[in-house]
């Protein structure tokens, strides 16, 4: 596997990298979060445009944009608008999501883009080439809070991922017993062995997945997500203990 550096962060050595994602709706909130945020010091902060007050504006998106990244100084900041339909707050056209995330991209003002596999093939590719030509890195994601699938299609989600041109492969699945979290930790270290040639992000959600939360440098998730003021997604834990956790598996691997 592959490591990935953005500024001086580098994805896929050692402690899996924290992402805090930033949370707050109106402009003052979240300039407020992410002085909060960086007090954490996080290895890659999140942008969860999708709760952002004036996201159908795009000027206001650009706008906010740049507030974001003077304010996040050198920490790599990652742009995400999560559809309602994977978990997020807002229902949107694809189309719009499409030219959102480009516009997002053409700003050069971001390190890392989210990019829904399930947008649509041609979608996707057309996001990645816009993200390849502005010198942006991509995640690619899927999102399931329903269910965790089989071992086999977590592997070929990944798999289509990285076909796709994504430079970080990232799924997130729901467990409904503990064996589904088993199924996930299993699907990750297969995918790392055997197919992986670039980080990958992986985990199941709510408290019974938080293992895989703690666990990823042990079967092959090279990033977390850590709650800052709050959430956004279940199962996230406060940054400071997720570190902690981190550093005490790290020292004794």
């Amino acid at each position: 596997m592959n490591s990935i550096t953005i500024k001086n962060t580098v994805i896929g050595e050692g402690l899996p990298k924290i992402i805090v994602p930033l949370m707050a709706a109106g402009e003052k909130e979240l300039l407020q979060e992410i002085e909060d945020v960086n007090s954490l010091h996080p290895d890659i902060i999140e942008w969860r445009v999708d709760v952002y007050e004036h996201v159908d504006s795009l000027d206001a998106v650009k706008d906010m944009i740049q507030k974001v990244r003077k304010a996040a100084g050198d920490t790599p900041l990652l742009f995400t608008f999560r559809s309602h339909k994977e978990g997020g707050n807002k229902v949107i056209e694809d189309s719009f999501y499409v030219e959102l995330v480009k516009t997002a991209i053409e700003t050069k003002q971001i390190d890392l883009v989210d990019v829904e596999l399930f947008t649509g093939e041609a979608e996707v590719k057309s996001i990645v080439a816009a993200a390849e030509a502005n010198g942006v890195y991509v995640v690619m994601s899927n999102h399931d809070f329903h269910k965790t699938p089989e071992k086999e299609e977590i592997i070929s989600r990944l798999r289509k991922m990285q076909e796709y041109g994504a430079h970080i492969p990232k799924i997130a699945v729901m467990p409904q017993s503990t064996e589904d979290v088993f199924v996930l930790l299993d699907a990750t270290h297969t995918m790392k062995k055997a197919y992986a040639d670039r980080p990958i992000i992986t985990m199941s959600m709510a408290g019974t997945g938080l293992i895989s939360r703690l666990a990823g440098e042990v079967f092959g998730s090279a990033c977390t997500f850590g709650a800052g003021k709050e959430a956004s997604a279940p199962g996230q834990i406060p940054v400071d203990e997720l570190r902690s956790v981190l550093t005490i598996l790290n020292k004794n691997m």
